[in-house]
């Protein structure tokens, strides 16, 4: 048994493989070696500039930061948060992952809404959306889809709790139903609500703590880590073409022994293992699983992949020379008077994509960012949005909010937006579980290879990433945590003595 020298290779350079190198490096692993695609590190945490603005192009808060946290915590260790974000206060807000924003809202007419007039609609929508993640501890379906379990329960509440308003006003809210479940295909990372699974709608669970940003970036974390990794550990611009694994007994006679996995470059290099740690994308295993790995995968784990959503959300950051929000608003929802009958994808989406962004999170405080607002948009509509010239999205938004604010002059300084969807690495943005998924597709997606059971070397390929954390895909302290179960996982395999297997077995 090779312990301390076998060599391990991890692929890419995200936050759960580097978390997963750190792991193994602090326990003594001696031949640990990282393959990045990119010429950078962190993956989907990615920061840029808007003019003089710090601006987070990826991941943007840490949701839920309390000591359960990972990312929490070592962002705390280094530094990197503002005094706010580490109060106990703070820690112990239990917001469900809805953060207590204060909203304005406009109309399509160019009306700003009042919350007498807006209330209503939002209180009937968080109490379904809550009743949404019940479904997964009940056992059965109801129904088919998210989507379809919040349009037929407004429908039927509305005519209820609604019954002695004016038809207008019921039209007025029903809209904002629209824009809200706008608002959950862009947290969910779908396209459409209808694509998200109501029985395993409730595996995602958050955390306590006021969702927080870094005031000097999210890649102030990637540094950090980096700077504690040996110097020359991560090869960059090194895609990998292939990962070849064995089904057979890789052994042989004496002391020489064939490596069971063999990776493979796009350079033409390749890397004899013992073990591999993917971490890619699960846009990117969706993609590309049929060439990614050799033999192919087991039949109950391409299936998952190919089972489990993985959507886009974009960002489209806009800056103002003075606001048209309040000065206390920290998220504009926009209603479109047309869509009282609960829409959360656009019938014509080159005419009309601009419609499935539901608004903007203001950048704040106000004294470091000026006037800068953060567009959201999901789906379909969204990887139509990354075909464009900025120029164009730019139009688009200036219209948007000419529009919506009721001020036809009304011009954005300059704009900058994310396109993560034609990221060939990525191919997205995160996780969801879609329709007919359930907590056994996480369990396959994070299933070592070969099989439990297999004849050859065990622990040959292993899976982390967002993706496959039972409870907190989508999220950096998911994948975080998903690289640092990996490295545990050798390392327990490790420790391990062979005597004790075979008890383990009896």
């Amino acid at each position: 048994m090779r312990t301390l020298d076998s060599r391990i290779v991890i692929v890419g350079c995200g936050i759960s493989g580097i978390g997963a190198a750190h792991k193994l490096i602090k326990h003594g692993f001696r031949n640990v070696r990282v393959l990045e695609a990119t010429a950078r590190s962190g993956g989907r945490i990615k920061t840029g500039r808007l003019g003089n603005n710090i601006i987070e192009i990826g991941a943007n808060w840490i949701h839920g930061p309390c000591e359960e946290n990972p990312v929490f915590c070592l962002s705390r260790q280094y530094d990197l948060l503002e005094s706010d974000a580490l109060t106990q206060e703070n820690q112990a807000m239990d917001i469900g992952g809805h953060p207590p924003w204060v909203p304005n809202w406009f109309s399509s007419s160019g009306r700003k809404l009042t919350a007498e007039e807006m209330g209503p609609a939002v209180g009937l929508f968080a109490e379904l959306m809550e009743e949404s993640g019940e479904f997964v501890t009940q056992g059965g379906e109801p129904f088919d889809s998210v989507g379809d379990f919040i349009r037929t329960e407004v429908q039927k509440r509305a005519v209820k709790q609604w019954q002695d308003e004016e038809a207008s006003s019921r039209a007025l809210r029903l809209s904002l139903v629209s824009t809200l479940l706008k608002v959950e295909c862009c947290v969910n990372g779908t396209h459409s609500m209808d694509e998200v699974g109501l029985g395993a709608y409730g595996l995602y669970k958050t955390l306590p703590g006021l969702d927080c940003t870094f005031p000097l970036g999210y890649e102030g974390l990637i540094r950090n880590l980096m700077s504690e990794l040996p110097s020359g550990i991560v090869s960059y611009n090194r895609p990998v073409r292939c990962v070849h694994w064995s089904t057979e007994d890789s052994e042989t006679e004496g002391d020489e022994r064939k490596s069971p996995v063999c990776v493979e470059c796009e350079d033409g290099e390749t890397i004899p293992a013992d073990h591999v740690i993917l971490t890619v994308p699960l846009g990117y295993l969706k993609k590309h699983h049929s060439t990614l790995l050799s033999p192919q995968l087991p039949l109950h784990k391409l299936h998952s992949i190919q089972r489990m959503g993985f959507g886009t959300n974009n960002k489209i950051f806009v800056e103002f020379d003075s606001p048209w929000w309040d000065a206390d608003c920290e998220v504009i929802y926009l209603v479109w008077e047309d869509e009282e009958n609960l829409v959360d994808q656009v019938l014509d989406v080159e005419r009309s994509w601009i419609k499935k962004l539901f608004g903007f999170t203001v950048l704040k405080p106000t004294s470091r960012y000026g006037h800068v607002l953060c567009g959201w948009i999901a789906g379909h509509e969204s990887e139509y949005m990354e075909t464009l010239t900025e120029q164009e999205v730019c139009h688009s938004i200036t219209q948007l909010i000419r529009r919506f604010s009721g001020n036809p002059i009304i011009t954005p300084r300059r704009i900058l937006r994310s396109q993560w969807f034609s990221d060939p690495w990525t191919c997205g943005s995160y996780t969801y579980t879609a329709r007919g998924c359930s907590e056994q597709d996480i369990h396959n997606l994070a299933e070592p290879l070969p099989s439990k059971g297999a004849q050859s070397q065990p622990l040959q390929v292993l899976f982390a990433g967002e993706s496959t954390h039972q409870s907190f895909f989508s999220t950096v302290h998911g994948a975080l945590l998903t690289g640092w179960r990996e490295a545990d996982r050798l390392i327990s395999h490790f420790s391990t003595s062979p005597s004790d297997e075979i008890r383990s077995k009896l």
